[in-house]
């Protein structure tokens, strides 16, 4: 029973956040209050992801990333992620006078591992257990974090640009907030999955993977900044989502052939 309600919990997050959404947009419609701003777009910019991660979360099997990793990783990763990639990317504009698409990527996907790595050598250290769905889910966190930074910073300017305009905010928000678990979210989590799996257990085979699946996250990275197009956007979200699916089933096979573990307490 608990863990039928754990495996849709993500389905309460989603529908509860909605509410609270929809009823901040009523009440910032009829007062005319510019305080609620904020609130809306904090809320627009994470619905979906925390949606998705909860999702993702109850689908790694009975060992559970526990919370403090999660929110860690959710915050620490999103605002250093986010950060490092802003200094490094303006650091590189300035220099180069011109900064590619690709290299936005490379720099974005780089910055966001950042965290995750330091919590993975963390729990590494503290237990004796080598599962590489927990770096997945790290991963997610952390791309999480950093996808609903950015998307409140694109919604914000979206007011400015707009002076003031709702329905520019509510239209960045619904497209961002939406695609956020194809992009970002899900980048980042096979990337450190991959990551984890190296980590736990070294060899060139894993080393090669891990190389392989960074690559693949900088080049849909870097498709999606390229191609502004609906379809593009379809493919590319279920191609990202597909190869995570499919990563967080292995892994959980993985999990639960593995002996001699224990569960981490939440």
């Amino acid at each position: 029973m608990r863990d039928r309600s754990r495996r849709w919990a993500w389905l309460g997050v989603l529908v509860i956040g909605l509410i609270l959404y929809i009823v901040v947009l009523r009440t910032l419609v009829h007062t005319q209050n510019p305080n609620f701003v904020p609130s809306l777009i904090l809320l627009g910019a994470t619905v979906v992801p925390l949606s998705f991660l909860t999702f993702a979360q109850a689908r790694t099997g009975r060992w559970q990333v526990p919370a403090w990793a999660l929110v860690t990783a959710a915050f620490f990763g999103g605002v250093i992620g986010i950060v490092v990639a802003g200094t490094l990317e303006y650091n590189t504009l300035r220099g180069l006078g011109m900064l590619p698409l690709v290299l936005v990527a490379l720099i974005e996907e780089s910055a966001k591992l950042i965290v995750p790595i330091a919590l993975l050598f963390l729990i590494l250290a503290r237990r004796e257990r080598r599962l590489p769905s927990d770096g997945l889910i790290i991963g997610v966190a952390s791309g999480m974090g950093f996808a609903a930074l950015e998307t409140m910073g694109y919604a914000f300017t979206a007011l400015l640009a707009s002076d003031g305009n709702i329905g520019a905010v509510q239209e960045t928000l619904f497209v961002r907030g939406l695609t956020a678990p194809a992009g970002h979210t899900a980048w980042t989590g096979l990337t450190a999955g991959a990551l984890w799996a190296l980590i736990a257990a070294p060899s060139a085979r894993r080393l090669l993977t891990f190389g392989l699946t960074f690559l693949g996250a900088v080049v849909l990275h870097t498709l999606w900044d390229t191609y502004n197009n609906l379809w593009v956007y379809v493919v590319l979200g279920v191609i990202s989502l597909g190869w995570l699916f499919i990563e967080l089933a292995r892994y959980r096979t993985f999990s639960e052939h593995t002996l001699n573990l224990r569960p981490l307490t939440v």
